[in-house]
Order: structure tokens, then sequence, then C-alpha cells
């Protein structure tokens, strides 16, 4: 069941592997010039062709092509790949594994650290929340305290100037019961 399981990856594995190569000649293609509008001057030298192709203000494209007798014996596909033992395909699901663990590792310390400033900041604002409150409550204290004695200073204030005129009042009202009784 094990070798099926590995066998089953090693598979996996290398259609990865292929459709990332085909992947990659696509990008390749499509990186390529296109040469929808090619002209048809050809020149022979020494088994090489040059094509000439679009000529624009920026500069001109050619394309050479070798001719079979001076490519060489170069591979056309690339080397195959030697068959993987047991233990070499047991060693690298191992080392994939503890690749994948530690990832994983590293993204939950991640994430836990991100909470963590999340808590920080929360408590934070709390705090400075709550400090808020505590000096405003303060300064509206300080203000209806300062009212407070505000009024009470005009109150009696107030209070003494009736007195004050109350007297005088008083002054004038016996000085006119005093010179009616003159008079009399």
């Amino acid at each position: 069941m094990l070798l099926s399981y590995l066998l089953h990856e090693l598979q996996r594995l290398k259609e990865r592997e292929n459709l990332a190569r085909k992947r990659l000649l696509e990008k390749k293609r499509a990186s390529a010039p296109r040469h929808s509008d090619r002209q048809s001057s050809k020149m022979a030298t020494n088994g090489i062709q040059v094509k000439e192709l679009d000529r624009r203000p920026s500069g001109q494209a050619f394309e050479v092509i070798l001719s079979p007798s001076s490519r060489g014996d170069f591979p056309l596909s690339t080397p195959k790949k030697k068959d993987l033992s047991l233990e070499e395909i047991q060693r690298k699901l191992e080392a994939a594994e503890e690749r994948r663990k530690s990832h994983e590792a590293e993204v939950l310390k991640h994430l836990a650290d991100k909470r963590e400033h999340e808590k920080e900041v929360q408590q934070k604002a709390m705090e400075e929340s709550s400090n808020f409150s505590k000096m405003a409550e303060e300064k509206l204290n300080q203000k209806m305290e300062a009212n407070k004695e505000n009024r009470t200073a005009r109150m009696q204030a107030m209070n003494d100037k009736f007195k004050e005129k109350d007297k005088k009042l008083e002054e004038v009202r016996r000085n006119r019961e005093n010179k009616d009784e003159e008079q009399r």
C-alpha cells in the first residue's frame, strides 16, 4: 500500500513538472516576437540562412537558420531521469513533509504574533479610552465645582449688596421718620 502511494506521489510530481515545462514553453512562445509581416529576402552563407524580418524605426529583426550540417548532434529532448529507488522516494517525501510542517509552523507562528499584536492594540485602545473618559469626567467635575463656587460667590455678593441696600433703605426710613417727628 505504501509503495502504491509513493508511486502515485511520484506520478503526481512528474505531472506537475510536465505542466511547469509546458507553461515555461508557453511563456517563451508568448514573449517571442511574432513574424506576421516577414519579408522574403534570404541570404545563404556557409550553411547559414538569414531571413530579414520586420523593419521598424527602432531597428531591424533577423531570423538566422542553421543548416542541418552545422547544427551538430544536440539532443532535442531532456535526458531522462534515472529511476529513483524506494529509499530515495521515501527520503524525498519525508523532506517534503518536513518542509510542509515547518512552513505550517511558520504560518501558525505568524498568525499567533498577529493575534497577539491585535490583542495588545485592543488593550491599549481600551486603556486610552478609559483614561480619556476618566480625564473627561475629572475636567467636567472641576468645571462643575468651579461653576458652583462662582455661583455661590455671585450669590453671596448679591446677598451682601442687597443687605447693604437694605441698610441704606432702613437708614433712609429712620431719617425720614426722624424728620417727620421733628416736624410735628
